[in-house]
């Protein structure tokens, strides 16, 4: 496309335009400012998605009189197996319009159906945590997100725990489980890789978890868990004003039996509590899966997410998702794959998996 898309308002000349160098740092400033915007409207996503994952952003923007009302950053995920879809924000929990005020917010809407129509996608998905637009189709029963103040005392929030996760975390600090922060990916990558694939999930290309360590800097951080010198367990998490979202972990064989998993989050928590951080979010689950139960077992309460769609060509909301029925065999079939050969395959499919 060479042409920008643009909305206007006779009254306060609002336009549409598309993100550039020039203007990420009013950008920046505006995510870091508006209650609606979320670490994964950070600039930044979009040279992740286009340099690490080879998919095309459009991050629009709604500005009058050179000052930025409203963001909506948009991916374009193509592939053979997965279809054509333009999302916000691909491979990301939260997205969605974020905007100080109506107009903003229902011209940036407008102008991303029209880009969706002009691309000729499949669909257009806009990922709320809010229900933003009711005569839209939704899915709205599948995923869940875990969100909870934290206090700076690390002691409250260990009580805070129910007593039989609470009894986990201490089963790790009995066995004598250590925590360290990493400046790099070379433990958390061979853990994560590994676990992944025993859950029938294909992997990210390491090159995806270096982008995100070199995009985000101290806002992405790396926590790794060892016993008896061995890491066993180990989580990427973002921070954002004054949360901390734990987001890729994963674990040894090891870890369940030595409650390296609980320590782990404990372990975020708890540092995180420490340097001033006061929401803890544990990202997107399905419900009736393993990890629903898990976090909900820490005392948070799911709170559904609104997945918002306009249909272009596809006929129903998409059902891409390890609980559909027909991906059954391709997961059982993944997880018996030797991990050298997962680690080949998995970048190609997963870049498609939004």
């Amino acid at each position: 496309m060479t042409a920008q898309p643009q909305t206007s308002s006779p009254s306060t000349n609002l336009t549409i335009q598309r993100l550039e160098p020039a203007m990420e740092s009013g950008w920046e400033a505006f995510v870091d400012a508006c209650p609606d915007a979320t670490f994964f409207h950070r600039a930044g996503w979009k040279r992740v998605l286009e340099q690490a994952l080879g998919h095309k952003g459009y991050y629009l923007y709604a500005e009058s009189g050179g000052r930025i009302r409203g963001v909506l950053p948009l991916g374009h995920v193509k592939t053979l197996l997965f279809g054509n879809a333009l999302i916000s924000v691909p491979f990301c929990v939260y997205g969605g319009v974020a905007a100080e005020d109506a107009e903003a917010e229902q011209a940036l809407i407008q102008a991303a159906q029209d880009l969706a129509e002009e691309l000729q996608v499949d669909y257009l998905e806009l990922r709320h945590r809010e229900r933003r637009l009711p005569e839209w189709p939704c899915k709205d029963d599948l995923y869940v997100t875990f969100r909870k103040p934290i206090d700076p005392d690390p002691d409250v929030n260990m009580k805070a725990i129910p007593r039989k996760q609470r009894a986990m975390v201490r089963k790790g600090i009995k066995r004598e489980l250590a925590s360290e922060r990493d400046t790099g990916i070379d433990r958390f990558f061979p853990i994560y890789a590994d676990s992944v694939r025993r859950h029938g999930t294909p992997v990210f290309a390491r090159r995806f978890f270096q982008a995100l360590m070199d995009e985000f800097g101290e806002a992405a951080q790396v926590t790794t868990v060892s016993h008896d010198g061995q890491p066993v367990s180990s989580v990427l998490s973002f921070l954002f004003r004054d949360e901390v979202l734990p987001y890729y972990g994963g674990g040894t064989p090891e870890a369940r039996d030595l409650a390296a998993f609980d320590f782990l989050y404990w372990e975020v928590m708890r540092r995180a509590s420490q340097e001033g951080y006061c929401l803890f979010d544990y990202g997107r689950s399905k419900r009736g899966t393993g990890s629903f139960s898990f976090k909900k077992n820490w005392g948070f309460e799911p709170e559904p997410l609104h997945y918002e769609y306009h249909l272009v060509r596809a006929k129903d909301v998409p059902d891409i998702n390890p609980l559909n029925p027909k991906y059954r065999l391709f997961i059982a079939g993944w997880k018996r794959l030797p991990l050298p050969v997962a680690n080949v395959l998995g970048p190609v499919i997963s870049r498609g998996l939004g």
